[in-house]
């Protein structure tokens, strides 16, 4: 297991604890409480998640201010971006963005107030999210994908959206 920081004060980048592959496929330990906790990542994951989805769907830019997500790709290539929605924080609206695929297998501990949205690179993703609470529409605020205010480089500039995102404001 490596955890590697981001140029984003608490978001963690980590390759997980174990990968191994051979002639019949690859299996692959996506988390591991105790192993976690040796690395630092002590937080309690109550509910996990998976979106499916086809190639050029963007979900997001979504998050709260009491969730950390640890999330990944299981199934074909994501372009994931996060941004730092924390008005107290020097590094307001800054983001970053990573290729989190079933090659690389990579995951990002994304932390409460900042928000995260994934694009699908490949003709289908499966993403996973790993959560510390219970999910609540109604507590998450929904950021514009493509707002100026970030300037996020997108490889796609007419994602299909849901009516959620589409409809996203402006700052």
């Amino acid at each position: 297991m490596k955890v590697m920081e981001t140029s984003l004060e608490g978001v963690l980048k980590i390759e997980p604890p174990m990968i191994f592959t051979d002639h019949r496929g690859t299996f692959v330990e996506t988390y591991n409480e105790a192993l976690y906790h040796q690395a630092g990542i002590t937080q309690k994951f109550v509910q996990d998640d998976i979106s499916v989805s086809k190639q050029n769907v963007l979900r997001g830019l979504h998050g709260d201010a009491t969730t950390w997500k640890l999330v990944s790709c299981s199934e074909g290539e994501v372009f994931l971006a996060v941004v730092n929605f924390d008005e107290s924080s020097a590094q307001y609206l800054k983001w970053e963005t990573f290729s989190l695929s079933e090659e690389n297998r990579l995951q990002v501990l994304v932390p409460p107030n900042f928000a995260n949205g994934h694009l699908v690179l490949s003709p289908r993703a499966i993403f996973n999210y790993k959560q510390t609470t219970y999910y609540d529409r109604a507590g998450q605020f929904s950021l514009k994908w493509d707002d100026p205010a970030f300037g996020i480089d997108w490889p796609i500039r007419d994602p299909i959206l849901s009516e959620r995102d589409s409809t996203a404001a402006y700052l």
